[in-house]
């Protein structure tokens, strides 16, 4: 028989133990709402702010109830792309529709397929479409699936979206009659890039990647310490989670690995202050490709374009890696006073 001190442990161990299974068991239920609702686009009209500008008491909502992402819409016509532009549909695995932008220019130079970032959709990239277009280069910009003008609502930070990529690819290659592509991914598109030459086996003639992340479970650290909160073990969780919901394993996410594959030239575009994909992770992704390679670090900028931050030295940068391997592209002229006067407006 136990005695009256036994049965006080006892109690309190019980009690202990139920605590912490209910702790276990609500941090779980956390992590996987936070998962949800950062992969899934919603129809809520205002986007949670970036984490480092949080107020606290938006933190703890965010905290509590998970961030909000609504659906990224393109609220602008191809026409702003430039003359000639237009929109197409590329088809991409079960049955997933791609927006897209197409603007030709000369058939023998190269076509530049552009990816977006995490929650945004193809005109984002305009700044970059337009520089490649001076360059003499035709542009093909991609909405990933659930954004823009594409089918779906929901995003896997970059891995099925590597399906969306080699779908691009085939379509620039066989319905556009392009022999030349290049492919420019930021960010989360750089991680789709490098995934798509890894597993679906796609051959780009060369590739220019801005901001890339070195595996999944670093950049959702990131976000914890953005917000001033631990990482462990809610960045774990968070890509456990994720990954159990969309079909994949998320600490699998590896763009260090993906581009030990690369077979191509490849440019590597990369803020020096970038709190999100860091310049030292980049470095990683930069270090496993076993071939021609070349890293551009940009002095002070941040998780944002270094088009429109540092424009002359980012153009200059590309087009000395393209003129290296495309030196037949013929460059289009900067246009006119008068023709500037004509374009579309913004």
């Amino acid at each position: 028989m136990l005695n009256t001190k036994s049965k006080r442990l006892l109690l309190i161990f019980a009690v202990l133990a139920v605590l912490a299974l209910g702790g276990f068991v609500a941090v779980n239920i956390l992590a996987y709402r936070h998962a949800w609702a950062m992969m899934h686009f919603t129809e809520a009209s205002e986007r949670t702010r970036p984490p480092e500008k949080l107020t606290v008491r938006e933190k703890i909502g965010v905290l509590l109830h998970g961030v909000s992402l609504p659906r990224p819409e393109t609220l602008i016509p191809p026409g702003t792309l430039g003359a000639g532009a237009r929109s197409l549909t590329v088809d991409s695995a079960h049955g997933i529709k791609l927006g897209a932008w197409y603007c030709p220019r000369p058939r023998q130079n190269p076509v530049v397929i552009l990816f977006h970032s995490y929650g945004a959709e193809k005109s984002g990239a305009l700044p970059e479409a337009r520089a490649f277009l001076e360059m003499g280069c035709s542009v093909l910009l991609i909405d990933f699936r659930g954004s823009g003008e594409s089918s779906e609502s929901y995003t896997t930070i970059g891995y099925d979206e590597g399906e969306d990529v080699a779908a691009a690819v085939r379509f620039a290659r066989e319905r556009l009659a392009h022999p030349t592509v290049i492919l420019y991914g930021e960010s989360m598109g750089a991680a789709a890039v490098l995934r798509a030459v890894h597993d679906f086996d796609i051959k780009p003639d060369a590739i220019i990647l801005e901001a890339v992340f070195d595996n999944l479970l670093n950049t959702v650290r990131h976000r914890f310490e953005l917000m001033g909160v631990p990482t462990f073990p809610g960045a774990e969780l968070l890509v456990f989670w994720g990954g159990w919901q969309a079909g994949f394993d998320g600490f699998a996410h590896n763009p260090v690995r993906y581009a030990a594959d690369v077979r191509c030239p490849i440019l590597f575009l990369q803020g020096a202050a970038d709190p999100r994909a860091r310049p030292e992770e980049a470095r990683r992704v930069f270090a496993a490709v076993p071939g021609s390679r070349t890293f551009k670090e940009f002095p002070g900028l941040s998780h944002e374009a270094a088009v429109v931050r540092a424009p002359e030295d980012w153009k200059t940068t590309v087009r000395q890696f393209l003129s290296g391997v495309f030196p037949s592209i013929h460059e289009t002229p900067a246009p006119s006073r008068f023709s500037r006067l004509l374009a579309p407006s913004q």
